[in-house]
């Protein structure tokens, strides 16, 4: 397995410096920074190549994770706005490969936070508009041997997909090897019977895996969940890609706010204790991976 964080931890705003953001998760012992997909959309072939250099100098790796804007949602009534969405992703893909990144991650079923205002009654048509949308953003992930892990969310957040079970079925009729399954432990908590049974039911098809306590906090700062005994379920299954945390200890600003944080979490703590909390929870999670 592989260790990794999301980059905004350490702030309140969906953006941050990633030359700087690489040698700072570097110095911290990570092996992955997941990044995010619209800024990759956005970046020049001259930011992705120093970004892939700083990578590669200092041992980090990128995966990339896409909350896409309503405009962009691939299970729409409207086929303007999909095929809006099938060719932003299929932008970001090839942007990936420029940067060397493996895995695109998150909702990209859909949009993120989902607003829920149209109807989501037809469930079944809106899985039967975004499979057909996946299943050509598919095509174009094999062809440049990326992975496309599709995020299981709860309720809260989509529709679309809200446990394994949904994922496995959804996935299996996209029908392509790069569409597979994210699972956050996080979303996991709310809506799963039992997380650990469904790591080891999504078997195989795991493709990435986002982890934080119950109330996002990083993993082992509450013991909200059984650490141990989620590594010991990636271990059943033989997971060996990569466990990214996604915590989010600070209030205010459009991070506070898209993920609820309405309190600070963090104990008043400054950049130092930040960099401490993020260290520490690292060296716990990776005895209770790798066992």
């Amino acid at each position: 397995m592989k260790f990794g964080t999301g980059y905004a931890y350490w702030g309140t705003e969906w953006k941050c410096d990633y030359l700087e953001m690489v040698n700072k998760v570097a110095d911290i012992g990570f092996d992955v920074l997941e990044i995010g997909a619209d800024h990759l959309y956005h970046m020049s072939e001259e930011e992705i190549d120093n970004l892939k250099a700083e990578g590669l100098k200092r041992g980090i790796t990128f995966t990339t994770n896409s909350g896409p804007a309503k405009k962009y949602d691939l299970a729409s009534p409207d086929e303007a706005i999909r095929r809006q969405g099938v060719e932003y992703f299929k932008e970001i893909l090839h942007k990936m490969a420029r940067l060397g990144s493996k895995s695109l991650v998150g909702a990209i079923y859909s949009y993120w936070p989902v607003d829920f205002s149209y109807t989501v009654a037809d469930k079944e048509a809106a899985w039967e508009r975004s499979i057909a949308c996946l299943q050509e953003i598919g095509a174009v992930a094999e062809e440049l041997d990326i992975e496309c892990p599709l995020e299981v969310l709860n309720r809260n957040e989509t529709y679309i997909l809200t446990d394994c079970k949904e994922a496995i079925e959804y996935v299996d009729r996209v029908g392509s090897k790069s569409i597979n399954i994210l699972l956050d432990t996080y979303h996991m908590n709310i809506e799963e019977d039992n997380m650990y049974d469904a790591i080891r039911k999504a078997g195989p098809l795991l493709g990435h895996v986002h982890v934080g306590e119950c109330n996002r906090k990083l993993p082992g700062m509450n013991n909200s969940i059984n650490w141990p005994e989620i590594g010991k379920a990636l271990r059943d299954i033989g997971y060996d890609k990569a466990v990214v945390m996604e915590p989010f200890l600070l209030s205010g600003g459009e991070v506070g706010r898209d993920i609820r944080v309405w309190r600070d979490l963090s104990n008043g703590a400054d950049e130092a204790d930040m960099d401490r909390y993020i260290t520490d929870s690292l060296k716990y999670l990776k005895e209770c991976c790798q066992g």
